[in-house]
């Protein structure tokens, strides 16, 4: 795995990887930036989030179950002193599937978030605890 990261006289910072994607940093106007897009740590968050969401999408799928919506809400605190790394995080689930039970939804998000999910293994290697709660809605096949 490869990346770029480059800062041409302003922000934001691009990143490409080795396969051509890109993605935008910035920071917020008190410290120098556009507040264009976002902040390493906000990626860091909604990256917690994706890697969770490919798992539970995965191992739902795997159980022949049909997840329609999954939306994940993330709460974050971040330490006072530098560097201000997360110590805690909670994660709300919700999905909307018409055959999932709340048991198998639990246990894909617990399996996700304690085995498979390696940006979840990363922030809980650095000190960061991480929760989560879920919410499972009836969906009415259409």
């Amino acid at each position: 795995m490869h990346a770029t990261v480059t800062f041409d006289r302003k922000m934001p910072i691009s990143g490409i990887n080795d396969k051509g994607h890109a993605t935008m940093f910035d920071a917020p106007l008190a410290f120098s930036g556009a507040d264009s897009a976002a902040s390493p740590m906000e990626t860091v968050l909604e990256s917690l989030g994706a890697c969770s969401m490919m798992d539970i999408i995965s191992i739902l799928r795997k159980m022949k179950k049909e997840p329609i919506i999954l939306n994940i809400a993330l709460d974050a605190i971040r330490s006072e002193e530098h560097p201000k790394v997360f110590t805690s995080i909670h994660l709300n689930y919700r999905l909307e599937s018409p055959d999932c039970s709340q048991d198998e939804f639990e246990k894909a998000a617990r399996l996700s978030i304690e085995k498979y999910c390696s940006v979840a293994a990363m922030l809980r290697g650095s000190g960061c605890n991480i929760t989560w709660a879920t919410e499972l809605v009836r969906h009415r096949r259409e």
